[in-house]
Order: C-alpha cells, then sequence, then structure tokens
C-alpha cells in the first residue's frame, strides 16, 4: 500500500510540474503574441486611419466638385504608371494577400504604398470602388514590415499578416469583432484559423481605439422598424435571402468578367484603364447621378432610411465592375453593402415589409455570398445594426451562404470544406 501511495503521489507531482512547464509556456506565447498584436493595432491603426480621413476629405471634396469624373480616365493612367512602373508587374491585389496567409509568406512594404496612393486617386476622380481592399493590404504590408523590423518574420507568417488585416479593417470600419473573425475565416472558406484569435483581436481592438481618437468614425445605422418574428415576415425575409445569393452571384460573375476582358492579351494596361474609366465618366453622365462614384455610403444611409432608386443595385454592379475590372483600386465590400442594401429596400416594399429591415439583411446578406463569410457577416450585423431583428439576418445569412454556392469575390480564396455535404471538401463529391 505504501509504494503505491508513493507512486501516485510522484505521478502527481510529476503531472503538477508538467503542467506548470506548459502554463509557463503557454503564458510566454500568449503575452508574445497580444504584445505584437497591440504593436499592429498601433502602427496599422494609425495608417489606416490617416487613410480613412483623407478619403473621407476628397470624397468631400470629389461631391462638392462632381466634375472631377471628367478626369477619371488620366486618374487610371496615372494608377498604371504607379503600379507597372514603380512596383512589380501583375498585381494581384487583396489576392495577394490571401495568398500570403495561407502559403506562409510576407507581405511587401511597397503593396501598403502603392495601394493607399492608387486608392485615393480612384476616389478623387470618382471611380465606384470601396476601401477595405485597400484596409487588408495596408494591414497585411504594414504587419509584415513590423515583423521584419522585429526579427520575428518567421515566426508564424500566416498569424502575421492576419494580425495586420484585422487590424486596418477595425479602424476602417469600426468593427473589432467582425475584423478579428473575418481575417480568420476568408482564406479558407469552412475553416477558421483560430491560433491567431489573440493577435487578431488584440490587434482590432487597439485599432478600433487608435481610429476612435484620431476621430475616424465606425459605421453605426438605425433600423426604423422590426417586426415580429412570425411565419410570415420569416418567409418573406427567407424570399428576399434567396434573392441576395442570386444577386451576390451576379455581383461575382460581373467581377470577374470585367477583369477577364479587361486583361485580355490585346488589352495595353493603358488603353484598357483609360477605355474603363471613360466608360465609367460617360454612364455617370448618362445617369445624371454621383450616386455610384466612390464608396456611396450616403446612398446606403438613404436605403437604410426606406428610400431607393429601382435600378440602384444593377447601376452599382456595373459601375463597379468597370472601375475594378481594370487597374482602379479600392475595395469590393463597400459596393456589395451598397448592392445588397438597394437591393434589399426595393424588395422589402415589393415584398410589404420593412424596406429598413430589408435593406439591412440585404447588405449583410449580399456581403456573405460574395466572402462566403456566415461568421463574420452576422458578427457585422450585430455591430452596425445592433442584436434587434438578429434572427432575421440570421436567416438571411444563412440562405445566401448555401444558395450562393462558390462563388467569391477572391480568386485566392480556398473553399477548404462543401457548403452542402459536412465533411466533404471541395474536390470530393457532395
Amino acid at each position: 500500500m505504501k509504494s503505491i501511495s508513493e507512486k501516485m503521489v510522484k505521478r502527481m507531482i510529476k503531472n503538477i510540474q508538467e503542467n506548470g512547464r506548459n502554463m509557463r509556456r503557454n503564458s510566454l506565447v500568449f503575452l508574445d503574441w497580444a504584445i505584437y498584436g497591440v504593436l499592429v493595432g498601433l502602427t496599422a491603426g494609425f495608417v489606416a486611419s490617416v487613410f480613412g480621413l483623407l478619403l473621407g476629405e476628397i470624397t468631400a471634396w470629389r461631391m462638392a466638385h462632381p466634375q472631377m469624373i471628367l478626369g477619371l480616365p488620366l486618374g487610371g493612367l496615372v494608377i498604371v504608371f504607379i503600379y507597372y512602373h514603380l512596383g512589380e508587374h501583375g498585381d494581384k491585389g487583396t489576392n495577394l494577400v490571401l495568398n500570403s496567409v495561407r502559403e506562409g509568406g510576407a507581405v511587401p512594404w511597397y503593396v501598403a504604398v502603392r495601394i493607399f496612393a492608387a486608392t485615393a486617386v480612384t476616389h478623387l476622380f470618382g471611380g465606384s470602388a470601396g476601401r477595405e481592399g485597400a484596409a487588408l493590404q495596408l494591414g497585411g504590408s504594414i504587419s509584415s514590415t513590423l515583423a521584419k523590423l522585429l526579427r520575428r518574420e518567421k515566426k508564424n507568417p500566416t498569424i502575421t499578416v492576419m494580425c495586420g488585416m484585422s487590424a486596418a479593417f477595425s479602424a476602417l470600419f469600426g468593427t473589432p469583432l467582425a475584423a478579428t473573425l473575418f481575417a480568420m475565416e476568408v482564406v479558407n472558406v469552412g475553416v477558421i484559423y483560430y491560433p491567431a484569435l489573440v493577435p487578431c483581436s488584440f490587434a482590432a481592438l487597439t485599432a478600433s481605439m487608435v481610429a476612435g481618437a484620431m476621430g475616424v468614425k465606425g459605421e453605426l445605422f438605425d433600423i426604423l422598424t422590426v417586426p415580429p418574428l412570425e411565419p410570415v415576415s420569416a418567409v418573406k425575409i427567407l424570399i428576399l435571402s434567396v434573392g441576395c445569393a442570386l444577386v451576390s452571384i451576379l455581383f461575382c460573375i460581373a467581377l470577374h468578367m470585367s477583369h477577364d476582358f479587361f486583361h485580355r492579351p490585346f488589352w495595353n494596361k493603358y488603353a484598357s484603364v483609360f477605355a474603363a474609366g471613360t466608360a465609367v465618366m460617360l454612364l455617370t453622365i448618362v445617369a445624371r447621378s454621383s450616386d455610384y462614384m466612390g464608396t456611396g455610403m450616403h446612398v446606403i444611409e438613404k436605403a437604410i432610411n426606406g428610400e431607393v432608386r429601382p435600378e440602384a443595385f444593377i447601376l452599382k454592379i456595373l459601375f463597379t465592375a468597370l472601375t475594378l475590372g481594370a487597374c482602379y483600386k479600392g475595395g469590393e465590400i463597400v459596393p456589395s453593402f451598397f448592392v445588397g442594401a438597394t437591393f434589399g429596400c426595393l424588395a422589402g416594399q415589393i415584398l410589404g415589409i420593412s424596406p429598413s429591415l430589408c435593406a439591412g439583411v440585404g447588405m449583410v446578406s449580399v456581403f456573405c455570398g460574395v466572402t462566403n463569410c456566415p461568421v463574420s457577416s452576422l458578427l457585422i450585423a450585430a455591430e452596425l445594426f445592433g442584436f434587434e431583428g438578429i434572427h432575421y439576418f440570421l436567416i438571411g445569412v444563412g440562405v445566401s451562404y448555401m444558395l450562393s454556392g462558390y462563388y467569391t469575390l477572391y480568386s485566392s480564396q480556398n473553399i477548404a470544406f462543401g457548403k452542402y455535404k459536412a465533411g466533404t471538401k471541395l474536390h470530393e463529391p457532395e
């Protein structure tokens, strides 16, 4: 009995010692990534905030001078010069960042400089683009550069780039929860990269505080009317969600077709961007509206308030496809918000259910359909609209995610697991 007791005590002491060593090791890893996340949040948050403030000033000035659209073709020539003479050829934009995350590579420092300048030029002359594409590239580039300066570029570069993506996204949109999960979810659909949770969350929260201190305000919307969740209202939102899935497919197809067209061998880079800029300029003149220039956040706000032009979502798809299909720079996510909000508002008017609620549901559902990120989509809904009506957002996100199939804005995005049968990878039959 005595020998058995001694063995149990020794085993218990050994387990305690082993657990103590594990705790110390885990604590050091936690501190290492937490501190790095804060540093990235401070750095990328500051740069992204400056970028956001600059874009705000540029947008305000352009809206006061709508004739700036006449210079869009020339602005495109400047962007091509920046990308094809002051940097490497064959820029892949956000896909470069996604490839870097998946392959464990770094994002070069000059990516931040190029995307900063090119996006500013695009918005100055009224190109139809967002800003989050620039945010993801800015964040990834800054985080990779910081890691190199701190001599930690070999310490899990995948997490390093994700950390920067979360920080810049959070600073520009004011949605730290969604920013944290989006970076972890967008690269491999069906798999959330949980090892990045601590650094991404610390980076996103820090960047959000930096942005707030610098006067960068995140987006917040108030839904005017949220009806009780009943069978009739649920069915109407279900119908809207199916429509959002189809619209997200249309949006992805339009962007990819435009890109393929303007990158055919017979196109010179300068000729393609000049042609696309001229087309956007002429369409703006014909439409007699500046609503489709830039991000169009004011149109999104109107849609949330129940006001919409029936053709708005179709025209935004066309304008954005022409702008980003050539060599203009910006992002696709805010345009997807525009498309979803305007389509949802219109559908709400037709279906006879709160156009304001439907605009919010459409906005988040189309975002989910084009990015294949359902968790991030629900968090965006919560951070932008609050939890009132979250059940409707759940319906919209779930239906749009499943019915949008394997279409995506990002050609480098990897669908790790199929949508229609648990445990299957994309190349396996479902």
